[in-house]
């Protein structure tokens, strides 16, 4: 059940601090790069000495993938040495192997023949493994999360409703270790989101599926919930929302029972006002707590405490990403394309 007064805490003010600070000025230096055009070149912001650990001085963002219109999703497939990626306005599926382009690896991804006055993204967005190392995709065209057998390609639907009443379109993931499957509901999939003559439900909520099927909201009072992600002790729970108006990252505490204690990690008005593109987005934690983050700019690397690292940029959106190679890589769908950024072997896996 949502918690009361979840959002009424969440909006409450921070003090200023060298938090804030190192906020304001990374924006005020990105700002310039940011645009409505084709994305640019990648570059690494470096924000902290602590971020030379994780990536070596020099590393280059490489491009492996381009041409695809909204670039969403991704995970590595330990088992078969590939990344798969979504494109929800597409509604396919890509897979990449190192060295060769992308091919299609689900077409549909999500819902066949809908209608584009009703549904929006009619493809899977937000892919990851569950514990038998099955593809789960949040069917945002279909309204549901899916299983995907990754060698005989069978599929079947996981959940679909809360309390009888159809999902709007689920959007991102995460499976924890006693395999519950957290995720969010915008409904982003929906031509006409909120006024949608489709959508069921009276919340944008945050939900988890415990392994016996049993389905809980755990947020009801966010108006954009997107990425999701737990810390690597689950005892935290991160939720990107994608508002306009209010752009975020929330953090609860999180048990058996629930969320708690909702406080803002990160705000993202400023980066935002700043010129910053996109929203925040998809997110990953790394095994030592390290957030990897999509927000207003492009993909920040910052601390449990949000003390920024790094920002990844290229002008445009970059809406998710995901670790890969055994630690050694960072995936990211930037927009129409996707990226590579090799990472120090050793430093990371996600969390």
């Amino acid at each position: 059940m949502k918690q009361p007064g979840l959002e009424r805490c969440a909006k409450k003010a921070f003090q200023p601090g060298r938090r804030d600070i190192l906020f304001g000025a990374m924006a005020m230096v990105a700002a310039p790069a940011f645009g409505a055009g084709a994305a640019a070149e990648p570059r690494i912001q470096r924000l902290s000495p602590a971020f030379d650990r994780m990536v070596a001085p020099g590393t280059r963002v490489e491009t492996i993938a381009t041409g695809i219109r909204w670039a969403e999703g991704p995970v590595w497939v330990e088992a078969g040495q590939f990344l798969l990626f979504s494109d929800p306005p597409s509604n396919i599926v890509r897979r990449w192997h190192k060295g060769g382009p992308p091919v299609p690896f689900l077409d549909p991804s999500g819902a066949r023949d809908t209608d584009p006055k009703l549904i929006r993204e009619p493809g899977a967005n937000g892919l990851t493994l569950d514990r038998e190392g099955r593809l789960l995709i949040a069917n945002s065209g279909g309204r549901s999360i899916d299983r995907v057998d990754l060698v005989t390609r069978r599929r079947e639907v996981v959940v679909d409703r809360y309390q009888g009443k159809r999902f709007n379109s689920p959007n991102d993931m995460h499976v924890a270790r006693d395999g519950a499957i957290y995720f969010t509901d915008p409904p982003y999939g929906l031509t006409e989101g909120d006024t949608s003559p489709l959508k069921e439900m009276s919340v944008n909520g945050v939900y988890r599926l415990r392994p016996g099927g049993v389905v809980e909201l755990l947020e009801g009072g966010l108006t954009r919930p997107n990425g999701i992600a737990l810390s690597p002790d689950e005892t935290r729970l991160y939720v990107s929302v994608s508002d306009e108006a209010a752009p975020r990252i929330m953090v609860y505490d999180l048990d058996a029972k629930g969320v708690r204690n909702a406080r803002v990690l990160l705000d993202a008005k400023a980066m935002k006002a700043r010129g910053g593109a996109g929203l925040p987005d998809g997110m990953k934690v790394a095994r030592d707590g390290t957030l990897v983050c999509s927000v207003p700019g492009g993909m920040m690397f910052m601390t449990p405490d949000a003390e920024p690292l790094a920002l990844v940029t290229t002008g445009a959106p970059i809406a998710n990403c995901a670790f890969g190679e055994r630690g050694r890589a960072l995936f990211m769908t930037a927009n129409d394309r996707v990226l590579r950024l090799p990472l120090r072997a050793g430093w990371q896996s996600e969390g």
